[in-house]
């Protein structure tokens, strides 16, 4: 078994709901952010850590992704007759990124078994998981850091974002005892989506996990939980007890950079903004109409 983490496992199944009639017939991965779909930023995000096996973990209605991430010569040729270098280089950016593979998940049977669904791919080796739908600024980099923790602690290591309590009822939580890191913590219980008067801290996790593969046995054993689905949180809450040597452990980083829900509308609109506004070519005008808008309201 290697200790390495090589692999990024991408769930992108769902149904993008939240977006409709926007996602009715465009999978709600591929909805851009700027000039790129939002899941070719985590892609990016998993490459810039040394991921560069990717697997998707699909679902109906999800061919646009898998054509995103594959070559369009006719295009191709069409810019390059043109002397257009610089879209050319846009289109076939997405192709050359990483090691592209895709699984169906068939029954959408939540975010546990989309997971499982990946070991066959994953084998006996440690490997991360992103999920589509939250978009980490790349100015923050945060899945790097937690490989770290784990060469470091070993066992599993979620990613942890502070968050109002009376907002804790959306996420997952924690509870936590400190380590001798201020950004680390030791996870003891998990909870999905708690009451406000039952969440055991104000940690809420967020999109990105680097799991060790005893997670793939615990989760053939996990029953559905919460809305009938099988969560990955029971699952980690097992793993949370067990011993180091049996692949056990969790820890959670603590992340305080800029992170994007981009299954949320408000949120996906705030992060196209942002990084339009960071734009060289964007920025400068957008900021002045921006400015000028906000006066007229």
């Amino acid at each position: 078994m290697t200790e390495t983490v090589r692999k990024a496992v991408i769930p992108a199944a769902g149904l993008g709901t939240r977006f409709l009639p926007a996602t009715k017939a465009t999978p709600k991965e591929m909805l851009p952010v700027v000039d790129k779909p939002a899941i070719q930023y985590v892609v990016e995000e998993a490459v810039a850590a040394g991921l560069e096996d990717v697997l998707f973990i699909t679902g109906r209605s999800k061919r646009p992704l898998e054509d995103h991430f594959d070559r369009n010569l006719e295009l191709e040729l069409v810019l390059e007759a043109k002397g257009d270098e610089e879209r050319l280089a846009s289109v076939t950016e997405s192709t050359d990124l990483a090691r592209i593979h895709y699984v169906r998940q068939g029954d959408p049977l939540g975010l546990g078994h989309a997971v499982l669904v990946a070991e066959a791919h994953v084998g006996d080796e440690p490997f991360a998981v992103l999920l589509g739908d939250d978009l980490i600024d790349p100015r923050d980099p945060v899945l790097e850091a937690m490989v770290a923790v784990r060469e470091r602690f070993g066992g599993s290591v979620i990613c942890l974002m502070q968050v109002p309590r009376d907002s804790i009822s959306l996420y997952g939580c924690p509870a936590t005892v400190a380590t001798d890191d201020p950004d680390v913590v030791t996870v003891t219980d998990l909870i999905e989506k708690p009451d406000v008067d039952a969440a055991p801290s104000d940690y809420a996790v967020i999109g990105r996990y680097v799991l060790d593969p005893a997670v793939f046995e615990i989760l053939r054993d996990t029953p559905p939980g919460r809305g009938g689905e099988i969560q990955l949180t029971d699952a980690l809450r097992t793993l949370a007890t067990m011993p180091r040597e049996a692949g056990g452990g969790v820890h959670g980083l603590v992340f305080r950079g800029r992170r994007y829900d981009t299954g949320d509308r408000l949120s996906y609109l705030q992060a196209v903004i942002t990084l339009a506004v960071e734009r060289e070519d964007l920025g400068p005008d957008l900021r002045d109409w921006l400015v000028e808008f906000v006066g007229r309201q």
